[in-house]
């Protein structure tokens, strides 16, 4: 049995360790994995000149983003050798190649060490691992595009242990590769799995070891466990691509579950907490539930419209005074909606294609990092970096630069997929072929 006290207070330590603007970014979507910076960063607008490139290195394909720690930036990809990428949704591509972590200096962009392992795709938009690694306590974490969940020293890449989630666990790889990061809790590592009885499973991160296991379904779906805590009490939210799933996160006994199934099995954005409000959102569904905490539970307050509301695919919202924020899957544009019922307050497609109306892109992206008060950090599908003004009223741009080439393909335009990150006073963004660090304003 786990150590409550212990555990939780561990993962408040790692939280709060990495939490202030100017240290690290050590895990995906930002220190606290909900896009948002400390408190202290006062935003600048990005100059006309754009911001300077500080240094560039060569790295493979891949869409996880980069984590920083200490000094240093990691970052996964894939090594091709042979095979197509052809990036039809309906059918896999065949690759052989090696996935590979990266290490380098996050001062000069040299590269530190390298990690690498041979490795097969049979996947849909095969180009390299979708999970972004996790630093915690000298050891990154890093799951494989066809399930290899990886425990390396930080200090040189020598492997501390190593397991094969799909084999392991006899289950189902998705079609678009695993891509759902694993969430740190204390000593836990929880990840989803999948098979009969282990769509979740909690793993000592040191040692690799299996703690519990919890849920069935038929497919595992995309989206990243989540922590939020409500009333005192802490749940993990688990989404599938059948429904929203609260458990205890000290031995995965289930709290409540919420029906939630997203088009195309396309589970992917973790749900929002705020207050006791929960926004989820995916192709074709959203919706706010209410929670409550003696018991815990849910109760459904509204669904969204697919075309009023907010879509969310593969990037995250920020539910922020009152409304929600995030790229919509169907207008391929940037919109703003209200907490109460899911009401559309405007939408631009400035922040995600770049142009003034939308141009029926379903799928674009644009990756939100929020500063102070009203002001944001965008990254858009075509590499350019943005500030920004978010309020219902509108969206107001600050500033842009084209800070990398998009270098992957889908609905026959070029595109970003990655996450940025923002640590140490510097952005760092990467595409298929290289990874660049900028110095912020």
């Amino acid at each position: 049995m786990l150590n409550r006290k212990s555990s939780f207070l561990s993962a408040i330590l790692f939280l709060l360790s990495t939490s202030a603007f100017g240290q690290d970014w050590p895990q995906w979507n930002g220190p606290t994995r909900d896009g948002i910076l400390s408190v202290e960063v006062i935003a600048k607008p990005i100059p006309k000149q754009g911001l300077e490139l500080k240094w560039k290195q060569p790295v493979g394909l891949g869409y996880a983003g980069p984590v920083i720690a200490k000094g240093r930036v990691f970052v996964t990809d894939y090594q091709l050798e042979t095979g197509k990428i052809t990036n039809n949704a309906g059918s896999r591509d065949r690759l052989t190649g090696k996935e590979r972590m990266v290490c380098l200096d996050a001062k000069s962009g040299s590269i530190l060490w390298t990690k690498a392992y041979d490795r097969n795709y049979a996947l849909s938009y095969p180009g390299g691992p979708r999970a972004t690694p996790v630093v915690v306590d000298g050891t990154v974490i890093a799951l494989g595009a066809e399930g290899d969940l990886i425990c390396l020293s930080t200090e040189d890449g020598s492997e501390l242990w190593k397991r094969p989630i799909a084999e392991e666990f006899k289950s189902e790889k998705p079609m678009w590769g695993y891509a759902a990061v694993p969430l740190v809790i204390g000593d836990q590592l929880i990840c989803l799995a999948g098979g009969q009885g282990s769509l979740v499973v909690s793993l000592d991160r040191k040692t690799g070891k299996e703690l519990w296991r919890a849920l069935s379904g038929d497919e595992i779906g995309y989206c990243p466990p989540a922590l939020v805590s409500h009333g005192g009490v802490s749940q993990l939210l688990i989404w599938t691509p059948e429904r929203i799933s609260s458990l205890n996160p000290l031995d995965g006994k289930l709290y409540w579950e919420q029906p939630f199934k997203p088009d195309y099995g396309m589970s992917i954005a973790p749900p929002t907490l705020r207050g006791d409000l929960l926004f989820a959102s995916g192709e074709g569904v959203s919706a706010m539930f209410q929670l409550a905490s003696n018991p815990p539970s849910a109760k459904l307050l509204w669904s969204g419209e697919t075309k009023k509301s907010l879509g969310l695919s593969n990037t995250t919202a920020i539910f922020d005074q009152g409304y929600v924020y995030g790229a919509d899957f169907q207008s391929g544009a940037l919109v703003c909606v209200k907490q109460e019922d899911g009401t559309r307050m405007w939408q631009s497609a400035l922040a995600t294609t770049g142009a003034n109306k939308e141009k029926g892109f379903a799928n674009a992206s644009a990756y939100l990092i929020k500063a102070d008060g009203s002001n944001y950090f965008i990254l858009s599908e075509t590499g350019d970096f943005i500030s920004a003004k978010l309020s219902p009223a509108k969206y107001e741009e600050t500033g842009r630069f084209h800070a990398i080439d998009p270098t992957n393909s889908s609905g026959g335009r070029k595109v970003l997929w990655s996450y940025p990150a923002i640590a140490d006073g510097c952005l760092f963004v990467r595409n298929d072929s290289e990874l660049r660090c900028f110095t912020m304003p």
